[in-house]
């Protein structure tokens, strides 16, 4: 493992811009398993819409509180998040892409974060669409109201019915290969992999990728190095 460790360093060493993609798996209490249960429960083609939001504002709230935002605003960033902001910082991380909604990189202090399926930082008023960027409103103990005419706001990504939603996603999704195709370095921290074709492709001929992750996924196959570790561990050596 140390020759892994020492390999992974020598390759941030070399790279002029490493970008970190993140996944679920670096983020404590991160609920993947109790947002499916409770969108299960109540029919996710129901829970995220504004038709539902406008009836049952709290419902929706309590289902977020109990998927994300508990991880978000009681138990906070793990090592990893703070790792990779601590990278950042010292210039060695150019930038994240991550699939998760939690704000935690934010929270950590990373700066340069493309978050490809929204987050808690861009909400949108379900009545007169004003948007609200501040992860802060769900730290409330209440579901958050549009300040100008008082409706529930809700995360744009989640709002199906949301115009302006595909296009938000869209714009995520190429911030997310740009950033990619800009890297010499790609590190995999976390993930197996959701959506990873539509920005992967993107990676220009010559880019190491790198995977750190306990289990195999699809990225075991195409990875220039793999990292059976916890990500904590690996970054610590690195740092």
């Amino acid at each position: 493992m140390r020759d892994e460790y020492s390999q992974l360093k020598e390759y941030m060493e070399q790279s002029e811009k490493t970008v970190a993609v993140t996944g679920a798996g670096i983020s404590y209490l991160y609920g993947v398993s109790r947002l499916k249960q409770s969108v299960g429960r109540l029919n996710a083609g129901r829970i995220f819409s504004a038709s539902y939001v406008r009836r049952n504002p709290e419902e929706f709230y309590e289902v977020m509180k109990n998927a994300f935002l508990d991880a978000t605003f009681v138990k906070g960033p793990s090592a990893v998040h703070r790792q990779l902001a601590e990278l950042e910082k010292q210039g060695r991380l150019y930038g994240i892409v991550t699939q998760n909604l939690d704000c935690l990189h934010t929270i950590a202090g990373s700066q340069n974060v493309v978050e490809f399926q929204g987050s808690f930082r861009d909400n949108v008023c379900i009545d007169c669409g004003t948007r609200c960027y501040d992860y802060r409103v769900w730290n409330q103990g209440h579901a958050p109201r549009c300040e100008k005419c008082g409706a529930p706001l809700m995360p744009t990504g989640f709002c199906r019915d949301f115009r302006e939603a595909a296009a938000v996603s869209a714009e995520s999704m190429r911030k997310t290969a740009d950033m990619i195709s800009e890297a010499d370095l790609v590190l995999v921290i976390g993930t197996t992999g959701f959506r990873s074709e539509e920005y992967l492709s993107r990676m220009k001929p010559g880019t190491k990728l790198v995977q750190i992750n306990p289990s195999g996924t699809q990225f075991d196959r195409i990875a220039d190095l793999n990292i059976r570790a916890d990500a904590a561990d690996a970054l610590a050596a690195v740092l």
